[in-house]
């Protein structure tokens, strides 16, 4: 979608080449880095941790642990940080970016 509106894309494997604390902090400076966290990865539930309240500290820790614990994907459009696969959000961030 981003490429045929003519869009430069940047690609990063995140599994390959993993977020530093200072990365999800810079990204949590524009979403509270509980819309960062992955509720629904099965990741979580390996941990036996679905259901459980998180502190900030405890998200941070695991993201750094466990990648696939990060919501993707993550886009900056214009000077908007989206996360997630929603179509409509996606739609909707692209009709602010010229």
């Amino acid at each position: 979608m981003l490429l045929q509106k003519g869009m430069d894309v940047e690609e990063r494997d995140f599994f390959r080449e993993p977020f530093s604390q200072a990365e999800i902090q810079d990204l949590a400076a524009s979403k509270a880095l509980t819309e960062l966290f992955a509720w629904r990865s099965p990741s979580l539930k390996k941990l036996g941790l679905v259901g459980q309240e998180l502190t900030d500290d405890r998200m941070m820790e695991l993201m750094l642990q466990e990648p696939r614990l990060i919501r993707r994907p993550i886009l900056r459009l214009g000077g908007e940080l989206v996360v997630g696969g929603s179509i409509k959000t996606l739609e909707a961030a692209l009709e602010g970016v010229t």
